[in-house]
């Protein structure tokens, strides 16, 4: 039975694209919600007026309608700044909220002397002992941020995919939820946004463990039970190193311009670090229907974007030609011939792209390299090519002639002759293929 009490959401920030990492926490969310038939909200944390910009924002839902990750409503951080102050004030007249003047330069040496006498980096909290004077003092000269005064206990709770957690809130830092010219910090504004919005699930990365022990117990300041917390494993390169260093090449829109069908992304995506196998579905409610968030693991996940290229083929493979008559309008291929072509193309397309070259192939025909080596023989065997149109027998027929001029047999005689035709290696089966060709070969 739908559930429609569970809310999830993704709140990606506007100051640069999405990568492979946003979308593996966007699209678990996206499921859980899907699968429950409950709310699934995208929340631009766009509170940081000098980094956050309109054609990030714009690039973020291009990139989610492109995946076909629809959502139910859209928020922005910017738009809800007075409950954000509204909130603080309420921790300021608890007595959970203080003003700090440290500046990162003071905040580093704290830090470094720390580590030096062999304790933990957590912040000392002076900023408790100043008198009124001194707070008046300081904020004239410099300005103070705001730190939320955590209750040194241990914080624990169950995770949906770590499972039972418990971090001792003395070994952490009071977190800075305002900075000291006044920008709202992802740390409150996200824990106010959950508890407005019902926000009943959040699966985020393992780096976010800390930020969520702290938010629980901004949450029980502010009255409210917190959702439940499920942090996935971080994603790694092929080799295991870390793939923070090659985000810059796996923003989705390069992928997308690469060619990759989203639906062999998502289809990988929504399996990987699980213990089930990569099942490419058609659509993004089939992966949402067979998603299960217990199967998921706490190893680091190797990811690998070479993995992509033979899911996008085989998706294209299974597609319908009118899945592609946009990419066989574009190539110029007559309508009443786009069956019969993708009939005999489509398991030999990588990207769509491959359209348009297929059909230039049919077309104009090929203008093989032909290696030193072979020039002779293939030279020989296309003055015994009858010229165009061919049929279903052509390939057969003159591959039975050249064999018995020539003597060759097997890949020697058959691989050349491919690529002497085709230009290329590989290929649909020559007899369906020479049909559709209207062009003898050039050398």
């Amino acid at each position: 039975m739908p559930d429609t009490r569970t809310v999830t959401r993704f709140a990606p920030s506007p100051t640069g694209r999405l990568h492979v990492g946003n979308l593996r926490t966007a699209l678990l969310n996206w499921m859980i919600a899907r699968k429950a038939g409950g709310t699934f909200i995208l929340r631009l944390d766009d509170t940081d007026p000098e980094r956050s910009k309109t054609e990030y924002a714009d690039a973020i839902r291009r990139d989610l309608e492109w995946l076909g990750l629809d959502w139910d409503r859209e928020e922005t951080q910017s738009a809800r700044l007075d409950r954000y102050a509204a909130a603080a004030d309420e921790m300021r007249a608890a007595g959970r909220l203080y003003e700090a003047f440290e500046t990162p330069t003071e905040l580093d040496l704290k830090r470094k002397k720390q580590l030096n006498m062999g304790k933990p980096p957590v912040y000392d909290r002076a900023a408790l002992a100043l008198s009124d004077e001194d707070r008046d003092r300081l904020r004239a000269e410099r300005g103070g941020h705001w730190r939320f005064k955590l209750d040194q206990s241990r914080i624990e709770w169950t995770d949906g995919i770590l499972g039972d957690l418990s971090i001792d809130a003395a070994s952490v830092s009071d977190p800075v939820l305002i900075r000291g010219d006044g920008q709202v910090l992802y740390t409150i504004a996200s824990v106010v946004d959950d508890t407005d919005m019902g926000v009943t699930h959040v699966v985020r990365g393992s780096d976010h463990v800390t930020n969520t022990a702290t938010q629980i117990q901004i949450m029980a300041a502010l009255g409210h039970d917190h959702p439940a917390f499920a942090h996935h494993s971080l994603l790694t390169g092929p080799q295991g190193e870390a793939l923070s260093k090659r985000l810059g090449t796996l923003a989705l829109g390069d992928l997308r311009e690469d060619g990759i069908e989203p639906m062999a992304l998502l289809s990988l995506m929504a399996r990987l670090g699980s213990n089930q196998p990569v099942t490419l579905r058609d659509t993004p409610a089939e992966l949402a229907e067979h998603f299960d968030l217990s199967q998921f693991g706490v190893a680091p996940t190797k990811f690998d974007v070479a993995d992509l290229r033979p899911l996008t083929a085989a998706r294209l493979a299974a597609l319908p030609r009118s899945a592609v008559d946009a990419e066989f309008e574009a190539a110029g291929v007559p309508e009443d011939a786009r069956d019969a072509v993708w009939a005999v193309i489509h398991e030999n397309v990588d990207r769509r792209s491959d359209i348009a070259g297929w059909w230039q192939l049919l077309t104009e025909g090929a203008t093989p390299d032909i290696p030193e080596e072979d020039r002779g023989f293939v030279t020989e065997a296309l003055a015994l090519l009858p010229d165009a149109p061919w049929t279903a027998t052509t390939w057969s027929d003159w591959t039975a002639a050249v064999k018995d001029k020539t003597g060759r047999k097997g890949k020697t005689l058959f691989k050349p002759l491919r690529h002497a035709v085709t230009g290329r290696a590989n290929g649909p089966d020559m007899g369906d293929l020479m049909p559709l060709m209207r062009a003898k070969p050039r050398l």
